[in-house]
């Protein structure tokens, strides 16, 4: 019973982390289109974040199945799955 709890607070401050991430990546392209940033800053900031958030995002997807949480790992395998695409 402990065990799922740590898990589940584990992935709740990793949805956090990647909710920032995606903020971060907003506030980059707001700087970039309001002509505070230039194109390749704004390119370096976001790229610097995109692998770790796809990694992430498959660490979590990976968890969610090896924890038999059929629900969750459903939800997140179409993201999941559209950056092994990329």
């Amino acid at each position: 019973m402990a065990w799922d709890l740590i898990f589940w607070v584990v992935c709740f401050f990793i949805n956090i982390a990647l909710l920032a991430s995606s903020f971060y990546q907003l506030l980059s392209l707001s700087d970039l289109e309001a002509d505070h940033l230039n194109p390749f800053e704004a390119s370096t900031r976001i790229n610097s974040i995109v692998l770790p958030e796809f990694l992430l995002q498959g660490f979590l997807c990976i968890s969610f199945l090896l924890t038999w949480h059929w629900f969750m790992f459903l939800f997140t395998l179409p993201i999941a799955a559209y950056h092994l695409m990329l």
